[in-house]
């Protein structure tokens, strides 16, 4: 029943006609079109007689017989292919109703149905029309209805179609109606014609051939002496705008403009501003309705005209700008004072909606611009001329010491009052030309319309000059009483406008925030500070609040790259004058003033905590990068803080305490929770001082590093911190936290370890108690489940060494008999004993998920056990090597014939890549660490397993054994230079360019005794030179009999094993190294401790030796190929040089030579100057790596702390580890820096790929530097030299002084 008959269609219009006069009242009776569509659409719901309808039973049989077969197959079919799923009746039916949609049955169907119910329609409309003209009672009727009906000004209003009954009308009607129409015709003739073009719909009207004519005479109506001419033909242009198509509309919309253009430019009208609008005045009234309803008009457009060619938008816009650019002559004598459409649309559209909406898509935006460029660029001149204007009249009224009156004052003080005075009506233009102005300077094609020149003024006005007049109207705006409605001092006082620009532009990117980022931009908004600050006379409105604005703007400059840069060195770095400081001076110099209440004027306002903290949070961007705090150090604002911090925690210790049953606000005053607040305020200015290393360091010299964590773990717990970027600044707030002694036992103490670990639980073995279990939990299928990779990473983070000491030193495993399945891990020795050394059944038997939980913890052991410190102390206090290799022991296949074969499943292919990984030392090509995944194929998994040492030598690389080449002419000349008795001026310097000259020609040579040799003589030559000593030493003799008398400690003898493994592998150790060894690094230990304070602290790394393994003195005894007294007489004098302070990290421990400030802290100058600058190199050099870390959580310092420890070791192979001794010994510390930056840049690629898959932390702690080669960067770490030395030596040389 495809195909529909004539009989068809009859029977279809007789059921049709049947069910609207059904529910003919039920639409006569809704309010709007919209509402009458609701009503059908639901007709099924509110009409019980719905199914008893012929046309709806007509329908559901038509429906039945042409689909019905096609429902009954599809439902068989989904009832008979459900496995076992849960589907439901709902579920059912939505997927049979998608399948049917989407056949080919239904398609045909609808199209059918489409096609006839089109004919029954048009059917029913002639027949409509062929009654009306037959009832001759129905005009007398529309006039009884007309005189009736109350008309309100409704004429912009998308009125009801249901509302107003249609009169379909033919070509010869259209054409009578509008030769009646014509002004010539006698008023009764055109009232009545109006009148039934009222009731058309506008379709047909706009489509007639005789539209262009009729368009004329309804324009030339518009300005008819009878307003209900007027009327009459806006509300037909109302409702063709609200139903008619673009292409149709912009002709009516264009009609309407051209006509409002001729009227003001006619003789009749004389409206001036100094008058006045009084806006009940029926021809004004009548003028606004007419510029409304352009208005609304302009705001709708947007949202279709992109479907239509572009001419038709261009009509409309240029029509538009033709209007708005109507003025007097130049020579007009009323040319200044005359009251422009601009104005009335402006009364309409203050804050200039419908040229945001003109802008907002590029399509429209470039022909506006367009067009204002080429043809109307007066109306740029004169919103910039009104903005110049206001500004003036805000300065004169501010040096006569006298209020600026509002407009919204007066106008609001009598609700009665329709009239603007003139002042209003120019503040009104004033608003409209601001905000016009702000939307056109965000674009590049509005600012190309820049420089303008005005008629009055011989200098153009650019774009910085527009810029500082917005600033400056922030303060030179006027002042409000608080009497002052609220709503219209807050939308349209000049500062918040200007605010709400401003804060746009800095929130863009591109073209326009760098208007914002010149110096004559942030000279203006410093102008209130810079007059506070040198104390000079201040007339500005607000005070209080201005500064809070101008600290906006300045906070968000500073949240962004560019704008940091600017406030830190100004427009230009290289032509910046010494003699005037830059932004950031003044901005921390008077957040200072205020911090001591040294700015008299704001004594005892208010508000002043508000507007300290917003300077704060100005200076808080700066300091909580590298290169920001490296300007802001001198002045000692983080002691400033925290001696605010402490006056303010004193009040709060005092603040009463909350009684139960009593009323809040009685029991705690509003003076305590203020202060409350600011102590809040304070601690999170603080806090943000430990995103960098250094920022770190001067926060413990506050000692408020306890309380700030609190305060931290406290505002994570509430989850007070939603922003994205500001999780991930905490996160590296925590990671820069635990990389030192001081931070990791804040936050073992704050309970924020506590609380990750049990987080860590609550994923892995218990799930959420919270959460609804519907269906068991999926089995997962990485090794580190994506639920607990957050958790993982945490762990990651938090694990340094310097943490794992303070966490774990001398603390036993509790290896209880008996776990309960309740008992929930506390701390991280609890995480090792459950889920790393799983060495009893009552462990294995207390977890839910044991195999999983297990990986999970050889994961985190193996990216432990990369930082050899940590290894050391594990290996040596848990015995991991020995547990593990139990572990793999009874994990074999029984067999009568003895041993049987290991059992190759997830933990023991993770347990076998840990043992190898931690009893093997070598770096990318002289280890082979076993995969932890199978391979398809017969063999799956080819790695051997073990259960006891040594380890098999397939994991062992081959080292080929190179002959030393002397034979090259560079290297020569270096030695002969080094081995000269006599030392010129300038010696040390030809020396170092010599080694660069062979390090880059030939880097293989500088090896073995070579090395030693050249390291030796150059080393004893700069420490008999008082220039390059830097520190001083006593004399000491090394005795072979102390180290008979004295025992190394454990960690120290594991070390030494490992080093002379390693050494006798790479062929540079023979036997019996281990004394020698042990000699050097006792009488290193006892020639130290010389130089050494006594220190009591709680500190456990600060309680005996050295916390850690000596890596670098081992590195030179290797290099020395195991000879102690040469390897102990070169460390000796390496001692007196700068250069040890930062190679050999033993050296400054608990060092008489540090101030006793960062020998309390137990923070290395490694960390707190090395990897700060290296965090400040990388942000400037590579950008991307320094943006990849950040979105990590992770931090460059950590994993440069880790590498610079062990001295590379496990990351480069033993060449390239000498090659970084080489450089640093002889180019200088620096070059430790340099040479961090270079492996960033070789890891770039990697590292931006593995922060995208979220385990960059685990990548660059386990993986080695894969075909790195010092002499490969070189010439690059000589380009950073030649910028960045003068700075870091300067740095490097101040480790000395309190508080770098």
């Amino acid at each position: 029943m495809s195909h529909f008959t004539s009989e068809d269609e009859a029977l279809l219009q007789s059921m049709l006609r049947q069910l609207l006069q059904s529910v003919k009242e039920k639409i006569t009776g809704a309010p709007s079109v919209e509402c009458a569509e609701e009503i059908l659409l639901h007709l099924e719901e509110t009409d019980e007689n719905f199914h008893n309808y012929e046309f709806v039973k007509y329908l559901r049989q038509y429906i039945s017989n042409t689909v019905g077969s096609v429902i009954e197959e599809e439902t068989e079919k989904c009832t008979s292919q459900n496995q076992g799923e849960v589907c439901g009746y709902d579920t059912l039916v939505q997927h049979v109703t998608k399948k049917i949609r989407e056949s080919k049955e239904y398609r045909e169907m609808m199209h059918a149905l489409k096609n006839v119910m089109m004919v029954v329609v048009e059917s029913l409309i002639n027949k409509f029309e062929e009654d009306r003209m037959r009832n001759k009672g129905l005009d007398s009727k529309t006039k009884e209805e007309r005189q009736s009906g109350c008309y309100t000004d409704n004429c912009s209003d998308s009125d009801s179609s249901f509302n107003q009954s249609y009169t379909f009308m033919s070509q010869e009607q259209l054409q009578l109606l509008v030769e009646r129409l014509d002004p010539i015709q006698p008023e009764e003739v055109r009232q009545e014609a109006l009148q039934t073009l009222c009731f058309a719909p506008p379709s047909d009207i706009l489509n007639a051939e005789s539209w262009p004519i009729l368009r004329k005479h309804l324009t030339m109506s518009l300005s008819d002496p009878d307003a209900t001419f007027s009327e009459k033909i806006l509300r037909f242009y109302a409702k063709t705008f609200s139903s008619s198509p673009f292409n149709m509309t912009r002709e009516v919309y264009t009609s309407l403009a051209r006509h409002l253009e001729l009227y003001f430019l006619s003789g009749e009208y004389s409206l001036r501003i100094s008058d006045g609008l009084d806006v009940s005045n029926t021809d004004i009234h009548l003028l606004l309705k007419k510029v409304r309803l352009l208005n609304e008009y302009q705001k709708e457009a947007p949202s279709s005209w992109i479907r239509h060619p572009e001419k038709y938008m261009e009509e409309v816009v240029e029509s538009t700008l033709s209007l708005l650019s109507v003025k007097h002559e130049p020579n007009h004598p009323t040319s200044s004072d005359f009251l422009s459409p601009v104005y009335f649309l402006a009364l309409l559209d203050i804050k200039a909606v419908w040229f945001k909406k003109w802008t907002h898509a590029h399509y429209s935006r470039t022909v506006v611009l367009r067009l204002l460029e080429k043809k109307y660029k007066s109306l740029i001149n004169a919103a910039v001329q009104q903005c110049l204007d206001y500004f003036e009249f805000c300065k004169a009224a501010a040096n006569k010491n006298s209020r600026v009156n509002d407009f919204s004052q007066q106008h609001c003080s009598d609700k009665r009052n329709f009239s603007y005075t003139g002042p209003e009506l120019q503040y009104v233009y004033f608003v409209h030309s601001l905000c016009l102005l702000g939307r056109l300077l965000i674009y590049k094609q509005g600012q190309n319309l820049f420089p303008v020149q005005l008629k009055n003024k011989k200098d153009s006005v650019s774009i910085t000059d527009l810029l500082v007049l917005f600033t400056q109207l922030i303060y030179h705006s006027p002042s409000y009483p608080k009497t002052a409605l609220a709503e219209h001092t807050d939308n349209y006082s000049p500062a918040s406008l200007v605010m709400e620009i401003l804060q746009v532009f800095c929130d863009q990117t591109g073209c326009a925030a760098e208007c914002l980022y010149t110096d004559a931009v942030i000279d203006a908004l410093l102008h209130p500070v810079q007059s506070l600050l040198s104390g000079t006379e201040v007339y500005i409105n607000c005070l209080e609040t201005t500064l809070i604005d101008v600290a906006d703007i300045l906070a968000r400059i500073a949240a962004v790259e560019d704008g940091l840069s600017l406030l830190l060195y100004g427009e230009n770095e290289k032509t910046a004058k010494e003699n005037s400081p830059t932004a950031a001076h003044v901005i921390v110099q008077f957040t200072k003033k205020l911090l001591h209440d040294d700015i008299t004027l704001l004594s005892g306002a208010e508000i002043l905590p508000v507007v300290k903290g917003a300077f704060i949070f100005v200076c808080r961007q700066m300091y909580r990068t590298c290169e920001g705090l490296q300007m802001l150090i001198p002045y000692d604002l983080h002691e400033s803080i925290g001696e605010a911090w402490k006056k303010t925690s004193l009040l709060s210790e005092r603040a009463p305490t909350p009684v139960i049953g009593a009323d809040s606000t009685s029991s705690i005053s509003l003076e305590s929770k203020n202060i409350l607040l600011w102590e809040e305020t304070l601690l999170d200015a603080l806090l943000n001082f430990s995103a960098t290393p250094k920022g770190l360091f001067l926060l413990h010299s506050t000692g408020a590093m306890n309380d700030c964590v609190n305060f931290m773990f406290s505002s994570l717990s509430k989850k007070c911190q939603t922003s994205e970027y500001e999780e991930f600044g905490n996160r590296v707030i925590v990671t820069q936290m635990a990389t030192t002694p001081i931070g990791a036992v804040a936050l073992q103490s704050s309970g924020f370890i506590k609380a990750t670990v049990t987080e860590l639980w609550a994923l892995l073995e218990c799930g959420k108690d919270d959460l609804r279990i519907t269906q068991p939990k999926s089995t997962p299928v990485d090794p580190i489940d994506q639920s607990c990779q957050k958790s993982f990473l945490s762990l990651i983070n938090l694990l340094t060494y310097p943490a794992v000491f303070e966490l774990l030193s001398k603390k036993d495993i509790p290896n209880k008999p008996m776990y309960s399945l309740r008992e929930v891990p506390t701390d991280i020795i609890d995480i090792i004993d459950r889920l790393m050394i799983l060495n009893s059944e009552a462990k294995i038997h207390s977890l839910f998920s044991y195999e999983q939980s297990h990986i999970f913890g050889l994961r985190l052991l193996n990216v432990l056990c990369c930082e050899l410190n940590t290894l050391l102390l594990l290996e040596t206090q848990y015995k991991v090597s020995q547990v593990l290799l139990t572990a793999q022991e009874e994990n074999v296949t029984e067999s009568s014939e003895g041993a049987g074969d290991f059992i190759i499943d997830g933990l023991s292919v993770e347990r076998n890549h840990v043992l190898v990984r931690i009893n093997l030392i070598g770096g990318p090509q002289e280890r082979i660490l076993p995969l932890r995944v199978l391979d398809k194929g017969s063999d799956p998994y080819p790695w051997p397993m073990f259960s006891s040492f040594p380890l098999p030598k397939c994991y062992l690389a081959e080292i080929p054994r190179k002959a030393e080449f002397r034979q090259d002419k560079d290297l020569d000349k270096l030695l002969s230079l080094l081995k000269s008795p006599e030392k010129q001026t300038g010696w040390t310097e030809v020396c170092r360019k010599q080694f660069c000259k062979v390090m880059k020609a030939r880097p293989d040579i500088i090896s073995g005794t070579i090395l030693a040799e050249l390291i030796e003589k150059f080393v004893s030559h700069l420490s008999e030179s008082r220039l390059d000593c830097y520190f001083s030493t006593g004399n000491y003799k090394a005795m072979d009999a102390d180290v008979k008398n004295e025992s190394l400690s454990s960690v120290q003898q594991l070390g030494v094993e490992m080093t002379v493994r390693y050494g006798k592998y790479l062929n540079l150790l023979k036997e019996h190294a281990e004394n020698g060894l042990c000699f050097v690094l006792m009488n290193c230990e006892k020639f130290l401790k010389q130089q050494q304070r006594t220190m009591v602290s709680s500190l456990c790394c600060l309680q005996e030796c050295y916390a850690g393994y000596d890596w670098f003195a081992s590195s030179v005894f290797l290099i020395m190929s195991g000879d102690g007294e040469k390897t102990l007489t070169f460390l000796q004098r390496f001692s007196r040089l700068l250069v040890s302070a930062f190679l050999w990290l033993p050296r400054l421990h608990i060092s008489m030579h540090l101030p006793i400030t960062t020998v309390e802290s137990g923070i290395h100058p490694v960390y707190f100057c090395s990897a700060h600058h290296i965090e400040m190199l990388l942000k400037a050099e590579l950008p991307l790596v320094f943006s990849a870390f950040y979105m990590s959580g992770f931090t460059p310092s950590q994993i440069c702390l880790q590498w610079i420890t062990q001295c590379f070791w496990n990351y480069m192979d033993w060449s390239e580890i000498c090659h970084y001794i080489a450089i640093c010994i002889f180019l200088g510390p620096d070059y430790q820096i340099y040479m961090c930056i270079s492996v960033f840049r070789h890891l770039q690629q990697d590292i931006l790929k593995h922060t995208e898959a979220q385990d960059l932390q685990v990548f660059l702690k386990e993986e080695a530097l894969h075909g790195f080669r010092v002499s490969d960067y070189l010439e690059y770490m000589e380009s950073l030299e030649a910028v960045y030395r003068p700075m870091l030596l300067k740095d490097m040389r101040n480790i000395r002084v309190q508080n770098t």
